[in-house]
């Protein structure tokens, strides 16, 4: 999958949902539960009760997208939970999208510059 970029925001929420929602429900979701507007861009990612299920909703510029995904076999891992919810980085959501645990993700540091040769 072709990820979002490091400028996107990815909000995840921390408990699980009702899968049975469409995008109008979990757009209500974001805005009582995330205290979040839905319309803003960002990716916001809800978890089911089964492990093996997620849901991403987001505006797109023109309409409200819904992508469902659900493992054949293994489960999505979950970083540690916050209250509420949670901000992901590209590269932790990428992960948890695939199915790779995020902690093997890690944030870049800073390069240092030498400040001469030799």
């Amino acid at each position: 999958m072709i990820g979002p970029s490091g400028a996107v925001k990815v909000m995840i929420a921390t408990k699980p949902v009702d899968f049975r929602k469409g995008a109008e429900g979990m757009a209500a979701l974001v805005k009582a539960e995330m205290s979040a507007d839905p319309f803003s861009g960002t990716i916001y990612v809800f978890r089911a009760k089964r492990t093996d299920r997620i849901k991403l909703i987001f505006w797109d510029g023109s309409d409200m997208c819904l992508v469902a995904k659900r493992l054949e076999d293994g489960e999505f891992h979950w970083p540690r939970m916050q209250d509420r919810a949670m901000y992901l980085t590209a590269a932790q959501f990428s992960a948890l999208f695939e199915g790779l645990h995020s902690k093997r993700v890690h944030t870049p540091s800073e390069m240092r510059t030498p400040v001469k040769a030799g």
